[in-house]
């Protein structure tokens, strides 16, 4: 096995471990063993489990990242890019549930809260397509003049609902339920001429 396979497994067992048990429920020496290596093994990768936390969320953030870019065109109208980016968000969400169920525990984990906070603050590193996009319709008057995580809440907040109840087998979403869905929380956050 080379070591970028160990790596590799390594990511999968703590995705697979943390997606069911949550942070605290998947200690090391449990990740090691699915993983199929030795519990010192995953210290030669990650100096510690925090190190992991937030390589793994890096992995999953550049995966979404990807889809989401695909396709997308920061020309188009922002009613256009907000139906484009939340239908492929919630498509992606829905259709990788162990990438889902890892986000949402990762953004309501102080690991997500204080991300959130640096990109609210613009303090993050990377830019966020998203947060550029409700500035962007906020500064064009095409969006309600919102704080960014109202808009942030009124978008995802339902997507997320809904990726979490179809996930849950309570709710089946098909492309013209997910397109619908999207043009609600457009509803929510744009503005009324």
């Amino acid at each position: 096995m080379k070591k970028s396979d160990k790596r590799d497994d390594i990511i999968r067992a703590s995705l697979e471990l943390i997606a069911e048990h949550g942070f605290h429920g998947a200690p090391m020496a449990m990740i090691a063993e699915k993983a199929g290596v030795g519990a010192g093994t995953i210290y030669r990768y990650f100096e510690n489990k925090d190190v992991l936390i937030k390589a793994l969320h890096r992995d999953v953030e550049e995966k979404l990242f990807a889809v989401l870019t695909e396709g997308y065109s920061d020309e188009k109208p922002i009613r256009e890019r907000f139906i484009y980016l939340g239908t492929m968000l919630l498509k992606y969400l829905i259709s990788h549930p162990l990438y889902f169920r890892f986000l949402e525990q990762y953004y309501n984990s102080p690991y997500g809260v204080s991300l959130r906070r640096d990109k609210i603050m613009r303090k993050a590193d990377n830019r966020d397509i998203f947060t550029d996009l409700f500035e962007q319709g906020t500064a064009r008057q095409v969006m309600k003049d919102l704080p960014l995580p109202v808009h942030a809440a009124l978008a995802f907040g339902p997507l997320i609902v809904l990726a979490r109840d179809h996930t849950l087998g309570l709710l089946e979403l098909d492309d013209a339920l997910i397109i619908k869905s999207v043009e609600a929380c457009w509803d929510g956050i744009k503005r009324n001429v």
